[in-house]
């Protein structure tokens, strides 16, 4: 992200602030109140619809709603808008695994869960962990549940945070489909405009640890086990993206 996030605001449906926790100390809890100002002002507008929004004094609202909560960011810097979507659908996400429903009710019933999940999830305007299962670990819903001693996951502290310490299965085993469409646009005079392929690798593992896995996604590794010279790519692959 290029910038921080300098607040986060949750607001209930006629923008009362419920809960919100200030990160870089450049801006106060009026923020809310002039967003939601400009989000009226803007109602029936088609640039509504947009998530952020700018106002004159130089901070910059990004904003989701879900059921009867908006939860916005505030922002002086310049930050990636993506970064900061991605991010609130994610707390919603964890809101969700720790209340069921993220709903206006269930954050009143739960401040103190909620601040440490912003505490935990953020840190000084910076994503951090947003994994509900590894947040889950150490940040129990149940005071009975709570340890004085409790210790973080090792998650925590590792370079990977999606995946927990200590995984063992009997048997190591990869099951991977391969799922592709093909697109083809053709004129009135049966030539192809325009042909491309959509597909995605979907792989359910169980291995154990952190071992190292090779994914061939060409004919190079098959070409070269036979001998054979290969010369560039042997397919094109375009607009690639890795789940974590």
């Amino acid at each position: 992200m290029a910038g921080a996030v300098s607040a986060l605001f949750l607001l209930d449906i006629k923008g009362r602030v419920l809960v919100w926790r200030d990160y870089r100390g450049d801006v106060t809890a009026l923020q809310a109140e002039r967003f939601f100002t400009k989000l009226l002002d803007k109602e029936g507008d088609a640039e509504v619809h947009s998530p952020v929004v700018h106002d004159g004094a130089g901070v910059s609202y990004t904003f989701i709603q879900h059921n009867n909560v908006f939860l916005l960011t505030a922002a002086r810097q310049n930050c990636n808008a993506a970064s900061i979507l991605l991010f609130l659908h994610r707390l919603v996400d964890v809101f969700k695994h720790y209340f069921e429903e993220l709903e206006e009710e269930s954050l009143r019933d739960n401040f103190v869960v909620v601040y440490e999940l912003l505490d935990e999830m953020m840190d000084f305007g910076y994503p951090q962990y947003t994994e509900a299962t590894i947040l889950s670990e150490f940040i129990k819903t149940d005071a009975y549940r709570m340890e004085v001693t409790q210790r973080p996951p090792m998650a925590v502290t590792n370079a990977v945070s999606w995946r927990s310490e200590g995984i063992r299965y009997k048997k190591n085993e990869v099951f991977l489909d391969v799922v592709e469409s093909v697109n083809i646009l053709v004129n009135s005079n049966g030539q192809i405009v325009r042909s491309d392929i959509i597909g995605a690798l979907k792989m359910r593992t169980f291995l154990s640890g952190m071992p190292e896995c090779k994914l061939g996604l060409n004919d190079r590794v098959l070409l070269e086990a036979q001998g054979r010279a290969t010369k560039g790519k042997a397919i094109d692959l375009d607009d690639i993206k890795f789940h974590q």
